[in-house]
């Protein structure tokens, strides 16, 4: 007998009011399905034509595509005047609104505008000295589009830097030429690291003839 013959009834309830799908079953797998329907639903029901069930093939909404442009173009317009907390901000909406786009909206879309948006903020958070914070934005905006962007990689290598953390900086920094194929920029921050790591290991050596001496 296969899966086929067979029928498993589950305790599923629908909401009158919200049409939402919940089950007191104690599946992850089933609560994680159910997690994901719902979504969808709720998106399903933003459309402005809302009887057009299921949405034409990969549709973008244009207002949305609008306003995340305004708001990155916000964000670049207060870095530019020194206002970084301000950037910041503006880029953090823009990055909401474009991860948070319809399950039927292009993928790539998304990953273009949160690539572009996650690298911006990395420069404002450096330009405050976050760099912590400007580390994770850049790798997080490498993770969205690893080729093709040597900025996001140059910033984070540069935050490791920053923090000291030299020989992660070196592998991240030799691993984005080899994805970027030579920035300049690249180039420049990696012998900037080696130069750094040497002067590192020297001061190490002194340190320790100074106390077997």
């Amino acid at each position: 007998m296969s899966d086929l013959d067979t029928f498993t009834l589950l305790p599923l309830q629908i909401d009158p009011q919200t049409k939402a799908v919940s089950t007191s079953s104690p599946s992850r797998t089933l609560q994680t399905e159910l997690t994901h329907l719902n979504a969808l639903h709720r998106a399903l029901l933003t459309l402005e034509t809302p009887n057009q069930v299921p949405p034409p093939p990969i549709p973008v909404n244009p207002k949305r595509s609008a306003n995340i442009g305004k708001l990155r173009d916000s964000g670049n317009a207060e870095h530019r005047k020194g206002r970084y907390a301000d950037a910041v901000k503006f880029y953090g909406l823009g990055l909401q609104m474009a991860l948070t786009r319809a399950p039927w909206e292009p993928q790539q879309l998304v990953r273009e505008e949160s690539a572009a948006l996650y690298a911006n903020r990395a420069q404002a958070h450096m330009a405050l000295g976050s760099w912590a914070e400007g580390a994770v934005d850049a790798e997080a905006s490498v993770e969205a589009k690893r080729v093709g962007n040597p900025k996001a990689w140059w910033r984070r290598g540069k935050c490791l830097v920053e923090m000291g953390r030299l020989g992660e900086a070196r592998e991240w920094v030799a691993r984005g030429l080899e994805m970027e194929g030579g920035d300049a920029d690249l180039l420049a921050l990696l012998r900037d690291v080696d130069a750094r790591i040497e002067k590192e290991k020297e001061r190490e050596e002194s340190e320790k003839k100074g106390k077997s001496g």
